[in-house]
């Protein structure tokens, strides 16, 4: 498979997650937000959805305060934000053009559509109002694809590279969310472990859809540290870091067995692997959770570029 059709298969995946995660974080945001009693907290909570998403240097260069609708709009559909959800959408458009004859067309109707109506959504500012349906449209849409992707594709090299994009950006949001909340969402570090404030937990497993799964397993307790158990080394749950390099480490055997040799990156994915499995959620705190997330963190930015470079993605 040529490098520019795996290149574009890949972001076509990485962007449409990313958009969905976005729409994830900033309906908690809100939630959180509403939970607030003032207004200088509630600017935090919007404060915080943007450091989350890398976009507090960008948005501070461009407005004072974090006012809520400005926030959610400028991470919604600010022209002059390279990384806004209708921005995620045009790129994962603009791949499945150029692989278009590499998917199926269940797989580039659903993105095309998906960027028509959120074209047609985002073409004016969002009400607060509205908020809601347009991000539960957001999600909506980036499911449908991968639906259509998960439907009617061949578990080929392009099925591969689809699905390695959507988990290795999963595993870093994943990490990223968890990662703000201890130090971003919680008033001290000296706060870290403890008890403090279930209606932020409960927020943090939402923007990962995991509220629900979280509950069954463990009869709605909210312990903060498993919690970070869950989202870093619970195998069942679909975002969890261990979950996602589970199935990076799948699809890249794919890879190998049908180009015939492994690469750099299968090395990567392994030892990272390994390492997850190997961890107690009780060694992570030892060691500084912060400490552990950063690493990880760099790690999956590291497995990222060097898939790149082994299938030689043209940029």
């Amino acid at each position: 498979m040529l490098g520019r059709a795996a290149n574009g298969v890949y972001w076509m995946a990485r962007y449409l997650e990313r958009a969905e995660n976005t729409a994830r974080l900033i309906d908690v945001g809100f939630h959180m937000a509403l939970t607030r009693g003032n207004k200088d907290s509630q600017e935090e909570e919007w404060r915080s959805v943007l450091v989350t998403t890398g976009q507090d240097e960008g948005y501070l260069e461009k407005y004072s305060g974090f006012e809520a609708s400005q926030v959610f709009n400028y991470i919604l559909r600010d022209k002059d934000n390279p990384g806004s959800v209708m921005q995620m959408i045009e790129n994962a458009r603009t791949n499945a053009r150029v692989v278009r004859t590499s998917i199926t067309n269940e797989v580039w109707e659903a993105t095309n559509e998906a960027w028509m109506i959120l074209r047609d959504l985002l073409a004016r500012p969002v009400k607060e109002s509205s908020l809601g349906a347009v991000l539960s449209e957001i999600r909506k849409q980036a499911m449908l694809v991968r639906g259509a992707v998960d439907g009617s594709m061949l578990r080929n090299e392009v099925f591969n590279f689809a699905r390695i994009g959507t988990f290795v950006e999963r595993a870093d949001n994943t990490a990223r969310i968890l990662d703000v909340k201890y130090y971003v969402l919680l008033p001290s570090v000296a706060w870290v472990g403890s008890n403090l404030d279930n209606v932020q937990w409960d927020m943090l497993l939402r923007s990962v859809a995991g509220d629900r799964a979280y509950s069954w397993l463990n009869a709605g307790s909210m312990d903060p540290r498993g919690i970070a158990s869950f989202l870093i080394l619970d195998g069942r749950f679909p975002r969890s870091l261990v979950f996602s390099y589970d199935k990076i480490r799948s699809n890249m055997a794919g890879l190998a067995k049908q180009y015939g040799h492994e690469t750099q990156a299968h090395e990567l994915v392994r030892d990272m692997g390994a390492r997850l499995h190997a961890l107690s959620v009780e060694e992570i705190f030892e060691t500084g959770l912060h400490e552990f997330l950063q690493e990880f963190i760099s790690a999956t930015i590291r497995l990222g570029s060097a898939i790149a470079a082994d299938y030689r993605f043209i940029d």
